[in-house]
């Protein structure tokens, strides 16, 4: 294994910060995955997923088992994970400047697509190196104007050059499920199986720039730019990972996850070994254009009335607002058959406070696609 520290830029005079990423495997490896955890720093699950992955990285690197170069960044947002407000943790938005810490990361699609409009050609693995280079220089060609943009930059270059790329989060109260690009599904539909995923949410531009859009759509545009001219194959399966609710840190979850996330690996060719066979998928994939966001009608506790990973039909409550003055009791129901697979975690709402998000199978909305 070898440590790297990667120096952000401080927020102010006498403050340092940095990121640590551990690379396992052959160098000259043919194929790179990254792997980062905690983007989101108040969403632990998959920093411990982390640390599990870690361990079994290095049993494999001693045994020689990596076909590919692993880059993993266990800690991949130090800064958020330093911001409490009032000893509680505050890790999903920059309090600073309220930015949501896995939105507006940069889309290279133009600079990317003018630097390599002369240089692709019949080699589809040629064109891949020529798309990244381009990738990683304009990374560098951008002067970070905040810390945040700091931390986009960094991250981005650990995992420019990845084939596999993987984002891991948690939801509030959720069973286990991804988002990911609609023209990767195909590739990344295996890990989907082995993960369990109760949901998997496909779009091809969800809007609002997130860490694995930051590559897959931008693979995706340009496919549709040269794709009838020369051959571009997947660059980046980029996946955000959902592992399950923020208080579901448990070892045994951790090892569970971070074997599905091996065996994915295994079966894509990254580790040597025959990988378990498949495991059925739990549900079809859904478009996230497909899921219905459910809000607080009203103020009031919020009682449960469906467990999150059931599959419900429209019209079903999901919860009773309960008006804790009057008593007065409000059930709010989903209109969208399919799967619950966001329940709210803090048991009080006020009036539009968001409540659920259930899985469905057509298209309902269209523009920005993700929570704030």
């Amino acid at each position: 294994m070898q440590t790297t520290t990667h120096p952000l830029l401080p927020a102010t005079p006498g403050m340092s910060c940095h990121l640590t990423s551990h690379r396992f495997g052959p160098a000259d490896a043919p194929k790179k995955i990254y792997i980062q955890a905690a983007l989101h720093a108040d969403e632990i699950p998959g920093m411990l997923v982390a640390v599990v992955l870690m361990d079994r990285l290095r049993e494999l690197e001693a045994a020689g088992a990596l076909r590919a170069a692993v880059t993993l960044v266990p800690v991949a947002n130090p800064a958020g994970l330093a911001q409490t407000v009032l000893g509680s943790p505050v890790g999903r938005f920059d309090l600073g400047s309220g930015q949501n810490f896995n939105r507006g990361f940069p889309m290279l699609y133009e600079p990317i697509a003018a630097a390599v409009e002369g240089s692709l050609g019949s080699d589809g693995a040629h064109n891949v190196q020529v798309i990244r280079r381009a990738m990683a220089d304009a990374l560098r060609a951008s002067v970070p104007a905040n810390p945040m943009a700091s931390l986009q930059q960094t991250l981005m270059l650990l995992a420019h050059d990845a084939d596999v790329v993987l984002d891991l989060h948690c939801s509030r109260e959720s069973p286990m499920h991804i988002y990911t690009g609609e023209a990767i599904w195909a590739e990344v539909e295996p890990l989907a199986r082995y993960l369990g995923a109760k949901a998997s949410l496909l779009a091809l531009d969800a809007g609002g720039q997130s860490f694995d859009e930051a590559f897959s759509y931008t693979w995706y545009q340009l496919q549709q730019r040269f794709g009838a001219r020369f051959p571009i194959p997947h660059g980046s399966l980029a996946t955000t990972v959902e592992h399950r609710g923020q208080r579901d840190v448990s070892w045994q979850l951790a090892e569970q996850d971070a074997a599905a996330i091996l065996n994915y690996l295994t079966h894509a060719g990254a580790i040597a070994g025959t990988a378990p066979p498949l495991p059925p998928l739990p549900h079809p994939a859904t478009p996230l254009a497909g899921s219905e966001y459910v809000a607080a009608p009203v103020s009031g506790i919020v009682v449960f009335r469906a467990e999150p990973g059931a599959a419900v039909q429209a019209g079903q409550v999901l919860f009773d607002i309960v008006d804790p003055v009057s008593g007065s009791r409000t059930p709010v129901a989903t209109s969208t058959a399919g799967v619950f697979f966001m329940g709210r975690d803090i048991r009080f709402a006020r009036h539009g406070d968001p409540l659920a998000r259930v899985a469905g199978n057509a298209p309902a909305r269209s523009g920005y696609l993700l929570s704030a």
